[in-house]
Formats: structure tokens, C-alpha cells, sequence
């Protein structure tokens, strides 16, 4: 009975990963406010290796959706060549911007998770990136943007979105996401490339933090951790396909400020409950 439970658990932990990976709004932010209240009967070690490899199942989201604009060769040799020569020049703009976050996360992982990973950081941050996105949507209303393809992305804005991302590295609340697509709008980046842009980079990104928290853990799960972790990783997956093309969808005419609205409203009410009423 208590294996039906915590398989339920998984499941709504991939449900709330596969939402909030790819909306603005705080992926690692939602699993630490959603522990308060759902447990899963499993070690503290385990807990935070699960809480950052579900996202592997994410992750292969974007791999399926955007398969034919991520890989480097053209098998077929439709194109006369068999290297894509743009596709290798964005993933070096993506290496790039990876690196300010990769040596944190390599570094600090361990101190970063000790003393930031905590409800009150979660809320705080997810206020101030809220704030963030409704005052820049209204700052480029009414602007065109001065990027509107990946190809025209430069490897400067790629280290200034980069570092946005190492903002979301520190202080979880801020949302990879979130940082990353607000560093593009700020710096002139149209939506759709600042979301595109976002979903790839978030390949080598969680990849890595993945292999390092699996490296920590060691390879000794039980029958029941590596079902629950199976478990949560293919509703990540699941679900994070339907929520990119819904957000793909969304931003064709619409902005992100109503993202920017909630996440103000959930930090407001996690300070209240954390503050008065716990």
C-alpha cells in the first residue's frame, strides 16, 4: 500500500516538474514548496538526487520536440554536407553560456543546496523575477526585437543570458527559465528565440547536474527508488510535451507578465504561510 502511495507521489511530483520546468515560474522553486506537503518515504539522499534528476525526463521533451533543429549532422545530405554548420554554431553559443553556471554548480553545489535551498529563498526570489518580468514586458511594449532567429544570436548575448542563468543557479525560486528567457528580453531577444534558446541550453545544463547528483548518490538504488524515480521521469516527459507547445503557442500573441502575476501572488502566499501561519 505504501509503494501505491509514494508511486502516486511520484507521479504528481513529474506532473509538477513537467509544468513548471518550462514556465517561468520556478521548476525547483514548486518541488521544495510541494515537499512541505507531500512526502515521499524515501532517504534525504535520495530526495535530493530525485529532486534534480525527474528533470532528465524533461529534458527529453525538448530532444523529441525540436530533434531536427538540435542535431548537428544532416544524415540524409538533403543540405549537400553533413555537418549543419549553424546547428554546431548555436551549440557553441550554448557551451558558452553554460559555463558561469557550470563552475557554481561544481564548486558551491553542496553549500548552494545547504543554505539557499529553503521555502523563504523560493518566495523571495520568485516575487522579485515576477516583478522582473511585468516591468520589462512593459519596458519593450510597443519595441521590435533586435533578435528574432537563434542564428542572429551573438556569443555575447548567449554570456549575458548565461549569466542570468547562473542567477537561477544560486537562488532556486528564480527559475532556469525564468532568468534565462528575462535575460533575453531584456537584451532585445524576441520570445520565441529567448524561449527556444532557453529549452536548449537547458540540455547540457540539467544533463550535467544530473550525472552529478547520480555521482553522488552512487548507483545502489533499490527496486523502489528506481521505480519512483522511472516513474516521475516519464510523467515529466509527458507532461513537459504538451506544456512547450502549449507556451509556444502562448506567446505568439501573448507576453509573460501574467507569469510575472503569478509568481508575485505564490511568493506572497508562501511568506504567509511560512511567516503566520506554520
Amino acid at each position: 500500500m505504501e509503494l501505491i502511495l509514494d508511486m502516486l507521489r511520484a507521479v504528481l511530483f513529474g506532473i509538477v516538474e513537467g509544468i513548471t520546468e518550462w514556465l517561468p515560474i520556478s521548476s525547483t522553486g514548486h518541488m521544495i514548496l510541494l515537499n512541505e506537503f507531500v512526502h515521499m518515504n524515501v532517504s534525504e539522499a535520495f530526495w535530493e538526487m530525485f529532486l534534480v534528476v525527474i528533470q532528465l525526463g524533461a529534458i527529453l521533451a525538448v530532444v523529441v520536440l525540436y530533434w531536427n533543429q538540435i542535431f548537428p549532422f544532416d544524415l540524409t545530405k538533403k543540405s549537400g554536407s553533413l555537418i549543419r554548420k549553424d546547428i554546431f554554431a548555436m551549440w557553441f553559443k550554448i557551451l558558452a553560456a553554460c559555463i558561469p553556471a557550470a563552475v557554481v554548480g561544481v564548486l558551491f553545489d553542496d553549500i548552494l543546496e545547504k543554505y539557499l535551498y529553503n521555502p523563504v529563498t523560493v518566495a523571495i526570489m520568485l516575487i522579485l523575477f515576477g516583478i522582473g518580468f511585468i516591468l520589462i514586458e512593459n519596458g519593450n511594449k510597443g519595441r521590435k526585437a533586435r533578435v528574432k532567429s537563434l542564428a542572429k544570436l551573438s556569443y555575447k548575448d548567449a554570456l549575458i543570458i548565461g549569466a542570468f542563468q547562473l542567477i537561477a543557479a544560486i537562488f532556486p525560486g528564480t527559475s532556469r527559465s525564468g532568468a534565462t528567457i528575462l535575460g533575453g528580453l531584456m537584451i532585445g531577444v524576441s520570445r520565441k528565440v529567448a524561449a527556444e534558446f532557453t529549452f536548449f541550453l537547458a540540455i547540457p545544463v540539467m544533463l550535467g547536474a544530473s550525472l552529478l547528483k547520480i555521482v553522488k548518490f552512487g548507483l545502489a538504488f533499490t527496486g523502489t527508488e528506481a521505480l519512483l524515480l522511472l516513474t516521475g521521469m516519464l510523467v515529466a516527459f509527458v507532461v513537459s510535451v504538451i506544456v512547450i507547445r502549449f507556451l509556444m503557442g502562448y506567446i505568439k500573441k501573448n507576453d509573460f507578465k501574467v507569469f510575472g502575476w503569478y509568481r508575485i501572488v505564490l511568493g506572497a502566499l508562501v511568506l504567509i504561510y511560512f511567516f503566520l501561519i506554520k
